[in-house]
């Protein structure tokens, strides 16, 4: 095997595309931090205990995991940040208002997303902590819409979704963790044959419920229908009014919305509204998020919490235009102090200028240069070549 192969998934970013996932970043940090997000910045390494507790076994089978050889506890690598950042609102910030955060990093998971998809990709989100109202679910929704419309991304389709619904059926049959367990794969997939043979012995009501969740798909129409088949259960009830208050608060922001009652990624630690974000050219979201009010109390303090998280920069990048390096004035290899002074006033004013180092003269087309600094009449000038 040769020694410079990388592990399948994990892939180098070359200077083009790493340039540009640069920019996203700054551009969406800066984004973030005018409408009031702060930035924080988590280790990628944490105990277990902090590092899982409330997000359910789909994120400890995503974690890489290791020993700590100072403490001999167990250490993970984190999987997603906004466990995270819960913990860092709960027990470092410690305020009793409302709280704006934001984040960008990289994360590790044990296995990739899709044959396409990066085992580390690089994410960036804002969370709200403190308001549990509908208005920081519709903040949140309209700040994932501007960042996306900001970098130039096209044609988004947002897909609504509510695990209330779910829960509100779960608790009315006194289903076991594990049958819950069971139903919910079930219903992730559309397997409504799966679906129909798991619930066989439930009462007829919550049954014909669950049963009709994969078909509750489509456009705000779906709301009416869910109205009409789903028990009359003050959980389910309230659910649905969510999403029409969010519709409502979104107006005309959102090209095309969707909604799809069966969606519950996220559910082992999402208590309301989940959504996705899909953009033209990409069959994956490249945004989810939704509310999270019980992911604190792990640490403590459960406070109500609501944000979003673009899945990797990279694959952002990769429905925008194709990158390129900017071009280069080439300077010579010289003492000149005044052409020192030159290249930093050049350098300060973004152009980039690279030294021309001797004994390389043949390979001067890789610096990617279409500009020299030239000495004529006693006065150094940047020519084109």
């Amino acid at each position: 095997m040769r020694n410079w192969l990388l592990p399948e998934f994990i892939e180098d970013i070359l200077p083009a595309e790493a340039l540009r996932v640069e920019r996203l970043r700054g551009q969406l940090l800066e984004l973030f931090r005018v409408h009031g997000y702060q930035l924080v910045m988590p280790p990628m390494l944490e105990y277990m205990e902090s590092l899982l507790t409330g997000t359910g076994w789909d994120m400890d089978l995503a974690t890489f995991k290791l020993v700590d050889q100072l403490s001999g506890r167990h250490m993970g690598l984190r999987a997603d940040t906004t466990p995270q950042v819960a913990r860092i609102d709960a027990h470092l910030l410690n305020k009793q208002g409302v709280v704006r955060l934001c984040y960008a990093g990289r994360v590790l998971h044990t296995l990739p997303a899709g044959l396409t998809r990066t085992r580390e990709p690089i994410q960036i989100g804002a969370e709200i902590y403190g308001h549990a109202g509908i208005e920081s679910d519709g903040e949140v929704l309209q700040l994932m819409m501007a960042a996306l419309d900001a970098v130039g991304v096209e044609r988004i389709h947002l897909d609504l979704g509510h695990v209330g619904i779910f829960r509100a059926l779960a608790s009315e049959a006194g289903l076991t963790p594990k049958r819950e367990q069971r139903i919910f794969e079930a219903l992730q997939g559309k397997d409504v044959p799966a679906l129909a043979e798991l619930t066989v012995d439930l009462k007829p009501p919550v049954r014909n419920a669950l049963l009709k969740l994969p078909e509750l798909y489509g456009g705000v129409s779906v709301l009416q229908a869910a109205k009409a088949l789903l028990p009359p259960l003050p959980a389910i009830a309230s659910a649905i009014g969510d999403l029409q208050r969010i519709t409502d608060l979104l107006g005309n922001k959102v090209p095309e919305i969707s909604f799809d009652l069966a969606e519950l990624t996220g559910y082992h630690y999402h208590t309301g509204i989940v959504f996705a974000g899909y953009a033209r050219g990409s069959a994956d979201a490249i945004v989810r998020g939704g509310r999270y009010d019980g992911i604190g109390s792990a640490f403590g303090r459960a406070r109500p919490a609501t944000g979003f998280t673009i899945i990797d920069l990279r694959q952002l990048g990769s429905l925008l235009p194709a990158p390129s390096l900017p071009s280069g004035i080439l300077a010579p290899l010289d003492d000149d102090p005044v052409l020192a002074e030159e290249i930093q006033a050049l350098r300060a004013n973004g152009e980039v200028v690279i030294v021309d180092l001797s004994g390389h003269e043949t390979q001067r087309a890789e610096l990617n240069c279409d500009r020299q600094l030239v000495l004529q009449n006693g006065k150094w000038q940047v020519l084109p070549f």
